[in-house]
């Protein structure tokens, strides 16, 4: 192997020369899908990135109009998202917040007929009778 090196030679290089000259195959098909596949996604990985940095606002005076366009409309959107699901939250906040002050304010009714006669036990039953009815 050290009679295909040279050192202004890089690795694949001297493996493509050494295959040439002994006939050996080096990469068979199976490596050969890998390796392509492994360059697939390298490139996808790096087209990923830079959309992402695009839509982070960084790196973007590289981008023509469409692609700016395209960015804005993508911001857009997600802002419309997120205050559609800002909107949802509060509402329930709000709808919470409107059964517990109508619990609270039953509950208080049911304690301030305890408090208007506790002597005559009746009277707390008759009270109750009309709330429910």
């Amino acid at each position: 192997m050290t009679d295909y090196c040279c050192p202004s030679m890089d690795l694949g290089a001297m493996l493509d020369q050494y295959q040439k000259l002994s006939g050996k195959k080096l990469w068979d098909a199976k490596h050969e899908n890998l390796s392509n596949e492994i360059d697939r996604i390298k490139k996808e990985n790096d087209s990923l990135q830079l959309e992402l940095r695009h839509l982070k606002g960084e790196d973007i005076q590289s981008l023509n109009l469409k692609n700016l366009m395209a960015v804005e409309n993508a911001i857009e959107h997600g802002l419309d998202k997120l205050r559609d699901h800002q909107m949802e939250f509060l509402m329930t906040k709000r709808r919470n917040a409107k059964m517990m002050e109508e619990e609270h304010r039953q509950l208080n009714f049911q304690l301030f007929g305890y408090r208007v006669q506790p002597i005559q036990p009746n009277l707390q039953e008759k009270i109750m009778s009309l709330v429910i009815d």
